[in-house]
C-alpha cells in the first residue's frame, strides 16, 4: 500500500517529464542538411543575380536548382524532431509563395524582372536561407523562434 502511495507520484512526474521533454525535441546538427542549405544558397543568389536576362537562357539551371531544393525539402521531411526545417523548405520550394520558387515562377511568366525587384525579394530569400542555416548549425532557441516569426509570415 505504501509502496503504490509512492509510486503513483513517481510514475506521473516522469510521464508529465517525458512527455514535456518530447514537445520541446529538436533535431541534432545535420552535417548534409548544413552544407546542402550553403550549396542551394549559393547557387540561388547567382541565379537571382541573373533575373534580369531571359528567363529562358537559365531555365535548365533553374530547374536543377528547385529539384535541389525539393530533394532536401524530401530530406528534412523524415528526419525526426524536425518540423521547423521541413517548413521552411515548404515555403522555399512553393511556386505560390513569395520566395524562392514563387520567385523563379514570378521570373518565368514575365520573362525578366527588374533589378530592384530582384534585388528586394533576393534580400528576402537570402534572408531566410540565413536563418535555416543558422538554425542547423546551432539549433539557439533565438534562431528557432525567428524561423517560427518567418514562417508565420508566410
Amino acid at each position: 500500500m505504501r509502496l503504490s502511495r509512492f509510486l503513483i507520484p513517481v510514475f506521473a512526474l516522469s510521464t508529465l517529464l517525458s512527455v514535456s521533454c518530447k514537445a520541446i525535441k529538436t533535431a541534432p546538427f545535420d552535417q548534409y542538411s548544413y552544407q546542402k542549405a550553403i550549396d542551394i544558397k549559393v547557387e540561388m543568389t547567382d541565379l537571382m543575380d541573373d533575373a534580369t536576362e531571359a528567363y529562358a537562357k537559365h531555365q535548365a539551371e533553374i530547374q536543377e536548382l528547385l529539384s535541389e531544393v525539393e530533394k532536401l525539402k524530401e530530406y528534412e521531411k523524415y528526419k525526426p524532431n524536425n518540423e521547423i526545417s521541413f517548413q521552411m523548405w515548404k515555403i522555399l520550394s512553393d511556386k505560390e509563395r513569395n520566395l524562392l520558387a514563387g520567385f523563379f515562377q514570378r521570373w518565368k511568366e514575365k520573362g525578366s524582372l527588374s533589378p530592384t525587384f530582384t534585388n528586394e525579394v533576393k534580400g528576402q530569400v537570402v534572408e531566410a536561407l540565413n536563418l535555416i542555416i543558422e538554425y542547423e548549425a546551432q539549433k539557439k532557441p533565438e534562431t528557432k523562434d525567428k524561423l517560427m516569426g518567418l514562417i508565420q509570415n508566410y
